[in-house]
């Protein structure tokens, strides 16, 4: 999963150094490979001072540029940050290692709550740690939705973007999408009652005549858009991820400019992703890997990479070290009650995948 952030993390500068400074030394390094802009602004600058190992960071912006790399040759990385979708692919072509719990004591922390559904992507959580994680919901303009639909609006509940007399309501003050057939069908077939992983052809067909009804009344579908449009007021409504929901909230908040953003979980049920750190089975420096690894399974580590990001971490020791405004935000932390409504989403064979594509294809052209 993409996790768009609008603003330059300052740390990326001193991970360029850190890296340069691996290169010229013969001190033992780590070589991690993570999302733009996905990590706390001093964490990699205090695993070198606390460990004495140099990470070299590297980042990419889209799940297909990770895959290609671990697929097609030696990266030359040891630790990779991968989402829970991309797990199953990585594990069948033997791209990871298992992960060695006794060399890692950071494991007790984890919330068993989060392992069990990880293990939907990961059998036996073999392979992945959770890093942070996530859900795909409604982000929305609460004075422009009460003013399109009144003050029993259904904003918690995918009826708000589904139910076609709503949505043409909401297309007035703009609505928008995530440009993700792989995030968006799902959901949509989730509200029709049918498999969001399905791989029959029939469902898609169903979830293609729901969105194409809809389009109409859709602005765009665009996955970093929204974040800002969210924000200025030019958009009411967005379909997306938690954590760039709460960046235009703050975002419309620092600027004052009166635009008061929500977040909703739907109570049917909504997909949940993990960004996972993973050790490729052809690390160069394993034992590094492990001790990037088990360093971030430190709650006092982890804690600052969540209020940094909004995003919740999966270290259940870490969630007391979080400051009350991060820790008791349903938005960043559901409670338990939504957590048995969330799914994951899984990769489908290549003949579902190319359906998928297809649909896509017609619903964003409207025909």
């Amino acid at each position: 999963m993409r996790r768009h952030r609008g603003y330059i993390n300052l740390g990326l500068g001193a991970c360029v150094a850190v890296a340069s400074a691996a290169m010229a030394t013969d001190a033992p390094s780590v070589h991690v490979y993570n999302w733009y802009d996905y990590i706390g602004p001093t964490t990699l600058h205090d695993f070198k001072r606390d460990s004495g190992i140099e990470p070299v960071y590297d980042t990419f912006d889209s799940a297909e540029v990770l895959e290609g790399k671990l697929l097609t040759s030696r990266s030359g990385y040891d630790v990779v940050v991968a989402s829970n979708y991309s797990l199953p692919t990585l594990i069948q072509a033997g791209a990871l290692a298992p992960l060695p719990r006794d060399r890692l004591p950071g494991w007790k922390n984890l919330d068993d709550g989060l392992l069990g559904k990880l293990a939907d992507n990961d059998p036996g959580n073999r392979y992945a740690v959770p890093y942070l994680w996530g859900t795909n919901g409604i982000g929305y303009n609460i004075d422009k939705v009460r003013a399109a639909l009144g003050d029993n609006a259904p904003v918690d509940s995918w009826d708000l973007v589904f139910k076609e007399e709503n949505l043409a309501r909401l297309g007035e003050c703009g609505v928008a999408m995530l440009d993700s057939p792989s995030e968006m069908l799902p959901v949509a077939l989730h509200y029709l009652g049918l498999p969001p992983n399905s791989t029959d052809a029939e469902d898609y067909r169903k979830a293609e005549a729901l969105l194409l009804k809809l389009r109409p009344h859709i602005a765009y579908f665009n996955s970093s858009k929204f974040i800002s449009d969210l924000s200025n007021g030019n958009i009411c409504v967005a379909v997306g991820w938690s954590g760039a929901m709460l960046e235009a909230k703050t975002n419309a908040e620092q600027a004052g400019n009166g635009v008061k953003i929500a977040y909703s979980l739907p109570k049917e049920g909504a997909p949940v992703w993990f960004d996972t750190l993973v050790l490729l089975k052809d690390a160069p420096h394993p034992a590094q890997g492990l001790a990037f690894i088990d360093y971030l399974l430190r709650p006092e580590v982890i804690a600052p990479v969540t209020e940094h990001l909004s995003y919740p971490n999966g270290n259940r020791a870490a969630t007391a070290l979080l400051n009350a405004a991060t820790r008791d935000n349903l938005a960043v932390y559901p409670p338990a009650s939504a957590m048995a409504t969330l799914f994951t989403l899984e990769p489908l064979p290549k003949a579902t995948e190319r359906v998928r594509t297809r649909v896509w294809s017609k619903v964003k052209n409207g025909q």
